[in-house]
């Protein structure tokens, strides 16, 4: 179970006061007794017999033992706290842990099991309920020289309403060449070591693949099978280094969004399927309505008659005017319903797709080879269909993505 980070973070001063003021009175009270000239009573009743001198004897054995104690507890507290705050510990991938926090932190991260670790998964579940149940949440976003959107990046995930506690984020970063490792590391160090509401967990982990892409070439429409087979290998092994054995939802984030509401992960849970994505629209500044993740689609009669034509290797893609699939974008279905109103997808994107965990744990990943005719995310749904999951989206739900290229 998660502990509050302030109740935490106070449990050794409280005990290092409690021990200071029980033996600091009696070790004043002690040196007192034993440094202060022998009164007239006290010599008499020195000289009174031999039982007298034993019991006296037995008294301040039993104080100096008492006195000993309390003080090796004093000094214990004393150096750990040196060696916690003052010395540097080294953490996983280098990182230098400083805080007492961070310290118990990667010691639970990394435990050292004698014998065998039993885990029951039977118990693990993806509810509507899942904020009042308790469900853990595991945050995964994969980067590439993100820099400047980090900051309204962290404004947005911070915002959100669902317990900090129950969510971990995992970031895995490539082939980048500015300063997004640096920034997610001082974030980092800000969301897991101030007082209240403090994550879970937070995961930073590096893979290059080596795969060179010219801005203005990212989205030409020759490249994008070779492109995106790349961000299928980048989210598979994010997907398999951060997930674990606590967590019940998986939410793939985009790292350019710049709107969605707080109260986005309650409401995509309350859904209660299996995949569920909102209608990600592009930001412009006459709040004119323009659809950006055309990832997030059905197919109709046309587009699967044009596929039985198609070579088995061949990947469709949408928003190409090279080839038309015929098939129906969910950014371009009516909006004025209700927000939670759903409709079956086959094909879904990655600005904010919420997943339940068990459909990762059951072997839907992001292929990037060619799945009947996709790749990485639509791949992705297509296996998750496959496997007899619940692909959905909502149509009225609406986010915003940055106005990019």
């Amino acid at each position: 179970m998660q502990v509050e980070m302030s109740f935490f973070q106070l449990v050794p001063y409280f005990f290092f006061l409690f021990i200071s003021c029980r033996s600091f009175p009696l070790f004043f009270s002690l040196s007192f007794t034993f440094f202060s000239p022998p009164s007239t009573q006290t010599l008499t009743t020195m000289t009174s017999g031999v039982s007298e001198k034993s019991s006296s004897s037995l008294l301040r054995f039993r104080c100096n033992k008492r006195q000993g104690i309390a003080l090796a507890a004093v000094a214990f507290m004393f150096f750990l706290s040196l060696f916690t705050f003052a010395r540097p510990v080294t953490g996983p991938c280098g990182r230098t842990i400083r805080t007492f926090n961070e310290a118990v932190a990667f010691s639970r991260a990394t435990p050292h099991h004698e014998g065998t670790v039993y885990k029951n998964l039977n118990d693990l579940e993806a509810t509507a309920n899942a904020k009042d149940n308790q469900e853990h949440v595991l945050i995964l976003t994969p980067l590439k020289n993100a820099a400047s959107y980090l900051p309204r990046y962290f404004e947005l995930l911070d915002r959100m309403s669902y317990p900090k506690h129950l969510i971990s984020i995992a970031f895995l970063v490539s082939d980048t060449t500015d300063n997004t490792v640096e920034l997610l590391q001082e974030q980092a160090e800000l969301f897991l070591n101030r007082w209240k509401d403090r994550y879970h967990d937070i995961s930073i982990y590096q893979k290059d693949f080596n795969f060179e892409l010219p801005e203005d070439k990212r989205h030409t429409f020759e490249l994008q099978p070779l492109r995106r087979s790349y961000m299928a290998r980048a989210r598979n092994y994010l997907l398999t280094a951060a997930l674990r054995e606590e967590h019940s939802w998986v939410l793939w984030l985009d790292v350019d969004l710049v709107e969605y509401p707080a109260t986005i992960l309650e409401d995509l849970q309350s859904v209660d399927v299996d995949v569920v994505v909102p209608n990600c629209l592009r930001e412009t500044e006459d709040n004119s309505f323009w659809g950006y993740d055309k990832n997030n689609w059905q197919e109709t009669d046309r587009s699967l008659e044009i596929q039985k034509d198609l070579d088995p290797e061949y990947v469709l893609l949408e928003g190409y005017f090279e080839f038309l699939t015929d098939r129906y974008l969910m950014v371009d279905m009516p909006t004025h319903h209700s927000k939670f109103d759903k409709v079956p997808l086959d094909g879904v994107g990655a600005t904010f797709t919420l997943v339940k965990a068990h459909v990762h744990r059951e072997g839907a990943n992001f292929p990037a080879y060619v799945f009947q005719h996709q790749v990485e995310t639509e791949g992705f749904a297509k296996m998750a269909k496959a496997m007899g999951f619940g692909v959905y989206g909502l149509p009225s739900y609406l986010i915003y993505h940055v106005m990019n290229a």
